[in-house]
């Protein structure tokens, strides 16, 4: 369980600028923990991150407290938690990805489940993404394929967005027992918003059914175009494998299947 200090160091080493996840996972290798971080001098910080990130480092990021005060009323809230590296609920398979994220902000009720496969380095999921506008048939395909992973016990990750996102989580969702019809959705906003608007049904529709939704980004962040293809290497770490319905040859859908291949692994599509 984190104390407050530790949640308050976490989130202000997110939220300093120009410093990212690849410098924050080295300034962690240097010094263990984010409070350690910012009681370093600038010299000793320089020696880890550029002259700007130090300095960066050393001033409380703008609207701190504000942001502070907003997850520390959304983390009293039940089934929400701050999942931070290093932590026993942070996902093993993503861990091990190329990339992970330094932070993880979750919804979800069932907490046993998701420490059950976050513990694991090949977690049972598998990934679900494609077209905002697919075909009848790529959204039957993706439906019929989710229930199918979802019923072999598998739990199904997309993004919510619309098309076959949308198609695969709901596809899941129609597994015929209860705990069979989890997926994950991966979004590219903070958590205290719902994007697009109109899946804030299905939102709530895949949190009942005992399943998850995550991001990587602070409370308050809107619908970024850049977020969204960035938030596609979770989804590609997360779980065994990719699948792929009607992607555009420009798409995040490709993003995310040439990811998993970075991250070894399974790729399979349907053009």
């Amino acid at each position: 369980m984190q104390t407050k200090s530790d949640t308050a160091a976490w989130l202000r080493l997110q939220l300093t600028p120009g410093v990212g996840a690849v410098a924050s996972r080295r300034l962690l290798a240097a010094f263990s923990l984010p409070q350690n971080i910012f009681q370093q001098s600038p010299s000793t910080l320089r020696a880890v991150v550029s002259e700007k990130q130090s300095l960066a480092l050393l001033r409380e990021p703008d609207n701190f407290q504000a942001a502070l005060q907003g997850l520390e009323q959304w983390l009293e809230q039940s089934g929400q938690s701050l999942i931070t590296l290093g932590d026993a609920n942070y996902p093993q398979s993503l861990l091990l990805s190329p990339d992970p994220p330094l932070c993880l902000y979750l919804q979800c009720a069932d907490a046993l489940w998701w420490q059950a496969w976050a513990k694991q380095a090949q977690a049972p999921l598998v990934g679900v993404v494609g077209s905002r506008k697919p075909s009848p048939q790529g959204v039957k395909i993706a439906q019929t394929w989710a229930q199918e992973i979802a019923q072999s016990g598998f739990s199904v990750v997309s993004g919510l967005a619309l098309g076959v996102d949308a198609a695969a989580h709901q596809g899941a969702l129609q597994a015929p027992h209860w705990g069979l019809g989890r997926s994950i959705a991966v979004v590219g906003t903070g958590l205290d918003q719902v994007y697009p608007k109109q899946h804030a049904d299905l939102a709530q529709q895949i949190l009942d059914a005992g399943g998850a939704i995550i991001s990587e980004y602070p409370l308050g962040t809107p619908a970024i175009a850049a977020n969204f293809p960035k938030r596609n290497r979770i989804i590609a770490g997360l779980g065994l494998g990719v699948l792929v319905v009607e992607a555009a040859l420009q798409s995040g859908s490709l993003i995310t299947a040439r990811l998993a291949m970075e991250a070894n692994r399974e790729v399979f599509a349907v053009p």
